[in-house]
């Protein structure tokens, strides 16, 4: 757990960034319940790349995103963004949700209900096409 003021606590954004561009996936998220200084992201709005794109776009190209839970301010022991971020996963009903989608809906009820400030953006430099990461429902 890293302690605000401890730097030997901290996992540095260049070991995590490295640790990202050696997956070999074709798609990866960053999910972060942590602050992550804004040298991680290339960019933060939700409606850069749009919301309505074609799945085979969004799907077809690789992608390197992260949604985390503050930028550069403290984020609380106890995770309102942990609990918003699971109750929208748990109560999903879209057979794709892309990760943009995701982090659209539960940004508002964080704002609303705390002092962090969520982020979503494209991780610079570990090889992002304009992809997004899509969460698939299962059929039980």
């Amino acid at each position: 757990m890293a302690v605000l003021g401890d730097r030997s606590t901290w996992l540095p954004n260049s070991v995590v960034k490295d640790y990202l561009g050696a997956i070999k996936s074709k798609h990866t998220l960053l999910i972060a319940d942590a602050c992550f200084s804004r040298s991680i992201f290339k960019s933060r709005d939700v409606r850069e790349s749009g919301m309505l794109r074609k799945f085979s776009e969004i799907y077809g190209n690789k992608s390197r995103k992260a949604i985390t839970s503050g930028n550069l301010t403290s984020v609380p022991d106890k995770s309102y963004f942990f609990e918003s971020l699971y109750k929208k996963l748990d109560t999903n009903t879209d057979i794709f949700l892309p990760a943009q989608l995701l982090f659209s809906r539960i940004l508002e009820p964080i704002l609303h209900n705390t002092t962090q400030v969520p982020q979503f953006g494209i991780i610079q430099n570990v090889g992002d096409e304009g992809g997004d990461f899509v969460f698939i429902r299962s059929h039980h």
